[in-house]
């Protein structure tokens, strides 16, 4: 008798909430996360109904407006900061309309599983859906224009001054949290040239070497926060 074939279950279908105030950006971003794939499991409009949400559902990731009701100030953020606490398997894409640099650096102390994405470009599909499934793999994620914002208001400070054009690329795509290897795909590099680049940037901005990427991006967004 011949043995049955086990079928490959394939990847798990990611489970999200979505926490946001105005019901059209709420809908749309519904609307596009169930187009991609994930599933969401509740919409919540407010601090309280999101950390209920998430303590009911256990979700692999919550997307949550950084200013919600009822002040429109850090309610967000500070849901964020609760859910990352509560539900360490939980991870927190946080939404804005404005770049905030300063907002990033409180965010990202929280480490990894978390990511700061602007509005306006998050309603394209690909960025929506790769920023969840980045912040739920454990990544940090951040918006290039946030940081280009911080990158070029440091610009003139002395260590900044210290890199190459390229190396400012690469730092640029290091702190979005891009991989060596992403960053050799995103500047049509070789993996090794990367490699030097990281290296030769972290000596010149007097920061050491890591293997980590995670901890490269606080490492190097650390320094900019010390040079403001």
């Amino acid at each position: 008798m011949a043995e049955a074939v086990r079928q490959d279950p394939g990847p798990a279908t990611i489970r999200v909430v979505v926490a946001e105030d105005e019901l059209v950006t709420r809908a749309g971003i519904v609307h596009l996360l169930q187009a991609d794939g994930f599933e969401v499991v509740a919409e919540a409009s407010d601090l309280a109904e999101l950390l209920a949400a998430v303590a009911r559902h256990r979700p692999d990731a919550a997307i949550v407006d950084v200013r919600m009701p009822p002040t429109h100030t850090t309610e967000g953020l500070d849901g964020a900061a609760q859910v990352r606490q509560q539900h360490p398997d939980t991870g927190v894409l946080l939404l804005s309309h404005v770049v905030d640099p300063e907002l990033v650096m409180r965010l990202l102390e929280q480490h990894t599983k978390i990511g700061y994405l602007l509005k306006d470009r998050v309603l394209e599909a690909t960025t929506l859906g790769d920023g969840v499934r980045r912040v739920t793999a454990g990544e940090l994620v951040v918006d290039p224009a946030v940081v280009a914002a911080v990158i070029d208001r440091k610009r003139r400070t002395q260590p900044l001054d210290r890199l190459t054009p390229r190396e400012r690329e690469v730092l640029a795509l290091l702190a979005e949290g891009l991989s060596n290897a992403g960053i050799a795909q995103r500047l049509v590099l070789s993996e090794r040239t990367v490699e030097v680049h990281v290296a030769q940037l972290l000596t010149r901005l007097d920061l050491p070497a890591d293997a980590t990427s995670n901890r490269r991006v606080l490492a190097v967004l650390a320094h900019l926060r010390a040079a403001t």
